[in-house]
């Protein structure tokens, strides 16, 4: 018994080792090609939106140097890659026919992957809006969520992608970017967020029945960032705002997907505060509940709270400091979601950490605290996976340092660190670990 317990976690031969980017994080090129100016566009210029001033101008440069990028992922040994695509790129106002170049960008960064033997997976909505449907009302204007299957059938229709995820954080542009206004549109809201919530859930439902009725065999799903809540100590009222934080952060999203339904006292809370129900029109729910495929789980952090409601942390926060380091969490959100919502795949689409890292004298950038993170957390999906949770996937945020959002350039996600002067890449000692796991299937 000692023997096994001091086994290494051993993953499915079948298992896919990822890891993600998105778009307007890493691409640059804001300007070229025909691309749309974009709600963050627009958001980083304003002055105090963004630390140090900082935007998605440049970036990492993905856009020019995709195929250094491309080696990078092969290097590693990895079986897929998840992207994001730029509909400001493909659509310059959000509308209308498409623009060619922006096609072809990611036409030749699905090709590349193809000839490096990497499967590709493809979000069609990493929160960069083209400004031109900002302009006419964005996510609290139901016909966005009409525009966004116009978009997404182009890219189907354009693109050789069999796995494709619809809305990435539905839940993250309404608390960041219309509850608290501290990324794009910047709306401080809570009437106008929960609008925004419905439509884009609606938008998901139209895209994914698009995919389905265009090309069946192929596979579409949200990608959802769960954080599972629990009361932060033993009383009724500990628990009794649990379950309400988990409304908000988990069952909003999960229950109309996957039941049809909002749940009652989530959608009691929300219409004290806003219209969201007069906007729910017959058939909505429907269309929302459109089967899903395959569904993505973006984990960080663990939400505890009190009996007043109020988040409390009860263990080592990150650099970012909304981000509490608890393994565990991932364990019980797989398990919870294969319980609650069964019958549906789950790849990790997103999980990893910031760490202040640079390169050394030597060559070598030494990030052992992220290491020991993506250890933790992949044990727990191991532990997941034995209690039945079924998951096809990991992949690690990110690829690449990027741009962190209202963080600017000040927080690094990546295994592999950039230079943003020279855009030189250097792989940290996490992505050499993060090999070795791929090629053994074993986390030692």
């Amino acid at each position: 018994m000692d023997e096994a317990m001091n086994s290494p976690a051993r993953f499915p031969a079948d298992f896919v080792w990822g890891a993600s980017t998105a778009a307007y994080q890493i691409e640059g090129a804001t300007t070229e090609d025909g691309r749309g100016p974009s709600v963050w566009d627009t958001f980083c210029a304003v002055p105090g939106n963004v630390r140090d001033g900082d935007s998605g101008e440049h970036a990492a440069d993905h856009y020019h140097r995709y195929n250094e990028d491309l080696d990078l992922i092969a290097d590693l040994g990895l079986g897929s890659y998840r992207f994001s695509i730029a509909w400001p790129r493909i659509q310059p106002t959000g509308s209308g026919k498409p623009n060619q170049k922006g096609l072809d960008f990611y036409r030749r960064l699905v090709d590349g992957l193809a000839e490096r033997d990497v499967r590709p997976m493809a979000t069609l909505f990493h929160w960069d809006l083209p400004q031109e449907l900002q302009d006419r009302g964005g996510w609290e204007n139901r016909d966005t969520a009409e525009r966004f299957a116009e978009y997404a059938e182009i890219c189907f229709d354009a693109l050789e992608i069999r796995d494709w995820l619809t809305i990435n954080e539905p839940k993250t542009v309404v608390d960041c970017g219309y509850r608290f206004g501290s990324h794009a549109p910047g709306f401080k809201d809570d009437a106008r967020a929960f609008v925004a919530c419905h439509h884009l859930l609606l938008a998901h439902g139209l895209a994914s029945r698009v995919l389905h009725e265009r090309h069946p065999g192929r596979r579409i799903g949200p990608a959802l960032n769960l954080h599972p809540t629990y009361a932060a100590d033993d009383t009724p009222e500990a628990r009794e705002a649990a379950h309400h934080q988990d409304g908000l952060e988990n069952r909003l999203y999960l229950d109309p997907v996957f039941k049809g339904r909002y749940p009652e006292d989530t959608l009691r809370w929300i219409s004290e505060r806003g219209p969201m129900a007069d906007h729910i029109l017959d058939g909505d729910l429907g269309v929302i509940s459109e089967p899903v495929d395959v569904l993505g789980v973006q984990y960080y952090t663990p939400v505890f709270v009190d009996g007043k409601g109020e988040r409390v942390f009860l263990h080592e926060r990150a650099q970012a400091e909304w981000l509490e380091i608890y393994p565990e969490g991932l364990h019980d959100i797989l398990v919870r979601v294969q319980r609650d919502y069964p019958g549906v795949p789950m790849v990790i689409t997103e999980n990893g950490l910031a760490t202040v890292d640079g390169v050394d004298a030597d060559g070598r950038v030494r990030d052992e605290r992220r290491i020991a993170y993506l250890r933790d957390h992949l044990n727990a999906v191991h532990r997941a996976m034995e209690a039945g949770a079924r998951v096809e996937g990991y992949h690690v945020w990110s690829l690449l340092d990027n741009f962190e959002w209202a963080e600017g350039y000040s927080q690094r996600f990546g295994i592999v660190h950039v230079d943003y002067t020279t855009q030189q890449r250097t792989p940290k000692d996490s992505a050499f670990w993060y090999r070795d796991v791929v090629k053994s299937g074993e986390l030692r």
